[in-house]
């Protein structure tokens, strides 16, 4: 009889830029003053479609609508390490990642409005349709990745996710055929710390989300999802693993979910707002302008110009998005299957 160690699971941290502007010179990714101001500029343009979305939902001119403020580090500085090969497999609450990879505008908008036609992504963008079942799109991720690495393309699949997703069946079948198979996919958990009203440490046990790889072979990385930079490059690497088939990384982004679930939701019956108001004082936007200022690359100037023309990007986006023509509604019926059932066929007629 003995007793040893067998295996040690050792979750890094990274951050790069404090909540006050600094930077950890060592730790910081090679990027120009242009990069860095195309980050900011990104960022200000997702939270202004975010604030606009909210605003038309609250007139009716939209549907339910799931907020991604203060979130949009992890979103955009991810979405910033991939190529326009790459496949990439959201959730619902990716607005900042399908406008960093360049979806029109235009049918973001149009989807949340209820339209679903908008989900047919353009040829040029590898990207899938939105998942609104929590996890079960963390599969589809592994398949694409799985099917790139039998055909030999260089390329990597991601998949984003809350926290509550890796509380479902899809995310440990996943995880497992990837890790088996060392295939070439990057997992992205926003762990916003609520699924719904659902808090962190009720999630799961673990001491950390991003420990969960490890148990499927492949290594879990935890980094500050308000820091741009970080989660930039903790992407970027694990992209560039990906690519040169040493398999998938997990990424847990830890950040926080400042507004409610979704419009449907409201989040003062479950938080403290103490803890929101905690929050905001790590606002993403915030500590970039901060170290933007210190390096001499933000002014007022620019910063009203990039609001400006974030807000008339914005405007002519709606404007488009709410011309579109309503779909057919016997459109529900004729797609369902590859021929009408003879029931449909009079349900159609009967329109």
């Amino acid at each position: 009889m003995s007793e040893r160690i067998v295996n040690s699971c050792e979750v890094k941290w990274l951050d790069v830029l404090d909540e006050k502007g600094n930077i950890d010179e060592s730790l910081m990714p090679p990027l120009s003053a242009g990069e860095i101001r195309k980050m900011y500029e990104t960022l200000i343009l997702a939270r202004t479609f975010d604030q606009r979305a909210l605003n038309l939902q609250r007139e009716g001119r939209l549907g339910t609508y799931a907020s991604i403020l203060g979130q949009e580090a992890s979103q955009v500085g991810s979405a910033l390490a991939f190529d326009k090969a790459d496949w990439i497999f959201p959730s619902f609450r990716e607005s900042g990642v399908l406008i960093t990879l360049g979806y029109p505008l235009p049918m973001i908008f149009q989807y949340w409005s209820g339209d679903e036609r908008s989900l047919k992504a353009p040829a040029d963008l590898n990207i899938f349709p939105i998942s609104i079942p929590v996890g079960t799109h963390i599969p589809h991720a592994v398949g694409a990745g799985f099917a790139a690495k039998y055909k030999g393309d260089k390329i990597a699949a991601a998949a984003y996710f809350g926290d509550g997703g890796t509380s479902k069946g899809d995310f440990h079948e996943g995880f497992n055929i990837a890790g088996v198979f060392k295939v070439p996919v990057v997992f992205i958990c926003q762990n916003n710390q609520w699924a719904i009203s659902m808090p962190r440490e009720k999630q799961t046990a673990s001491k950390t989300i991003a420990q969960k790889a490890f148990a499927y072979g492949f290594e879990g990385v935890q980094v500050d999802g308000n820091d741009i930079f970080a989660v930039y490059k903790v992407t970027k690497d694990a992209v560039e693993k990906a690519k040169q088939g040493k398999g998938p990384t997990f990424i847990e982004c830890f950040t926080y979910r400042v507004s409610h679930h979704t419009t449907a939701d409201d989040a003062t019956r479950y938080r403290q707002q103490e803890e929101v108001e905690a929050w905001k004082l790590k606002d993403p936007v915030l500590r970039l302008k901060l170290f933007m200022h210190k390096k001499g690359i933000w002014t007022e100037d620019y910063h009203k110009g990039v609001e400006e023309k974030a807000k008339a990007a914005i405007d002519d986006a709606v404007k488009k998005a709410e011309a579109v023509e309503p779909p057919d509604p016997r459109d529900m019926i004729s797609f369902t299957y590859e021929k009408l059932t003879p029931r449909q066929m009079k349900e159609i007629r009967d329109f």
